[in-house]
C-alpha cells in the first residue's frame, strides 16, 4: 500500500519501496508528486516532477532538496517578474482624459486637509454633489480630497485650489 513520505525510507523492510504504489524494487527516483517529495519508482515517475537522479533506500540528499528549494523560488521570482510587466503595460487605462498631470500636480498638503475641507463644505451647508457641479469637477475627486486620500486617488491641484478658493481654506501647505 502507498504511503506519503516523511523523509524516510519506502515501506518495506529493506526500505526499497515505491512511496506511490508500493511496489518493491531496487530502481527509485525523487519526484514530488502533488507537493510531496516522495521515492518512486519508474512506472510512477511520470506523475511527479523529477528532482536528481535515481537513488536506492530512502536516504535523501538533502543537497538535492535545497537545490530544488532554490530553483522552485527562482520559478516563483520569475512569474511575478512577467505579471508585472503584463500589468506595467499600458497606462491609459487609469488616466482621466483631458488631465495634464505635469501641469496639475498635487501640491503638498497641510496635515488634516479632508477634515478642513469637509468641516467648511458642511459649514457652507452644500451637499457634495452641489459643491462638485458648482466648481465643475468630478464629486468622486472632492469626496476623495475629503477622505484624506487625493493623493492616491490621482486629483489634480487644481481641484484642491479651486476647493481652497471657493470654501476660504487653506488646504495647501505652501
Amino acid at each position: 500500500m502507498a504511503k506519503y513520505s516523511t523523509g524516510s525510507g519506502g515501506g518495506g523492510d529493506a526500505g526499497d519501496a515505491c512511496e506511490l504504489c508500493g511496489k518493491e524494487t531496487g530502481d527509485l527516483r525523487r519526484a514530488n508528486v502533488a507537493g510531496a517529495n516522495l521515492l518512486v519508482c519508474g512506472s510512477c515517475a511520470p506523475h511527479g516532477e523529477q528532482r536528481g537522479g535515481r537513488e536506492r533506500g530512502g536516504s535523501g540528499d538533502s543537497d538535492d532538496d535545497s537545490a530544488f528549494e532554490g530553483n522552485r523560488k527562482k520559478r516563483a521570482a520569475q512569474r511575478a517578474a512577467k505579471l508585472y510587466d503584463k500589468q506595467k503595460g499600458d497606462p491609459t487605462h487609469w488616466e482621466k482624459e483631458g488631465t495634464n498631470y505635469e501641469k496639475d500636480r498635487l501640491p503638498y498638503l497641510v496635515s488634516g486637509y479632508g477634515d478642513i475641507a469637509e468641516e467648511a463644505r458642511q459649514a457652507e451647508g452644500l451637499q457634495l454633489g452641489e459643491l462638485a457641479a458648482e466648481l465643475d469637477v468630478e464629486e468622486a475627486d472632492l469626496l476623495a480630497v475629503e477622505q484624506g486620500r487625493a493623493s492616491r486617488a490621482g486629483v489634480g491641484g487644481s481641484v484642491v485650489r479651486a476647493l481652497e478658493k471657493r470654501l476660504d481654506v487653506r488646504l495647501v501647505d505652501e
